[in-house]
């Protein structure tokens, strides 16, 4: 069992080519593997594993297989943490066996296990080696397929390698001021579950804290606010979140106008779809959230 920490952007096409182009000229920057993915996720028929928020699937790489078992895991300041077993199989099919040895196996029925829906993509990997971390930076391309339907996916993951995880937030803020990003807290399982029929957009942090705990909780809310909106394509209800303590945060790290103008915008409730093409949203996201690293360090 390993951990995975990451942070996941999802762009625009146009976006996601500049952003790729603007990888590959850092000077920090190692080009990896292009390969294209094909991934299974498995579920029993009532949806067992996702409401344990666990996703299971056996990927694709060219002529190899690796089945893989994740938990849903926390956030860490827009990263997403999460356990993680992998496991290099001989074909497309699952491998019951290999789940004796995880919390798996005493939580469901493991021979009722059947695909659900797939996720099939391109990736370029660039490598990113900047003295304080290795990062693996993977840019996705393709679909995820449900039920019949077709969902795109443009995304890049920023995965810690080794050494400093604040550099996740560093290299993702860079790209932020190069092109519109969007910081993306619903994983590709998620999305996949959501096209079937099957997930439901739920919140990360205590939506019904007590006012001791609401004021931390209010950025990882506004955030997950965020991304269920981006999933539903629905607008963002802002009820309940301390909008003032944001401002002030977002106008200590230069954001103070772009943050004004983004809560203006979304007050009148328009979709967040209709945001995604400005970059002063992503570059939010990640201010904040870098800022909130920093008084952590420094209280």
């Amino acid at each position: 069992m390993a951990e995975e920490l990451e942070i996941k952007l999802s762009l625009k096409p146009d976006d996601l080519i500049e952003a790729l182009d603007w990888l590959r000229a850092q000077p920090e920057a190692r080009e990896g593997n292009n390969k294209s993915l094909v991934n299974c996720y498995y579920d029993t028929p009532d949806a067992e594993l996702n409401r344990q928020q666990a996703a299971l699937r056996v990927r694709q790489a060219g002529g190899r297989y690796i089945q893989t078992l994740k938990t849903r895991g926390d956030f860490v300041d827009g990263a997403h943490r999460r356990e993680e077993w992998e496991w290099p199989v001989s074909g497309p099919s699952l491998s019951l066996g290999l789940l004796a040895d995880t919390p798996l196996e005493d939580r469901i029925n493991l021979a009722r296990l059947a695909p659900v829906f797939e996720t099939n993509f391109t990736r370029q990997v660039v490598m990113l080696d900047d003295g304080e971390a290795v990062i693996e930076c993977a840019v996705d391309e393709g679909v995820i397929v449900a039920g019949g339907q077709e969902k795109p996916l443009h995304e890049v993951e920023f995965e810690l390698v080794s050494g400093d995880a604040s550099r996740l937030l560093v290299w993702a803020e860079k790209l932020a001021r190069r092109c519109p990003v969007f910081l993306n807290l619903i994983s590709k399982a998620e999305q996949g579950y959501y096209l079937a029929g099957i997930h439901t957009a739920e919140p990360v942090a205590a939506e019904n804290a007590n006012a001791s705990d609401r004021k931390h909780d209010d950025l990882d809310r506004l955030l997950q606010r965020l991304s269920n909106a981006w999933l539903e394509h629905k607008s963002v209800s802002l009820e309940g979140l301390d909008i003032q303590v944001l401002g002030v945060q977002a106008e200590a790290c230069g954001m103070g106008q772009s943050f004004a103008a983004l809560v203006e915008v979304l007050a009148e409730g328009h979709p967040l779809q209709e945001l995604l093409t400005r970059p002063e949203l992503g570059q939010c996201q990640l201010s904040l959230l870098a800022s909130r690293a920093r008084r952590s360090l420094n209280p």
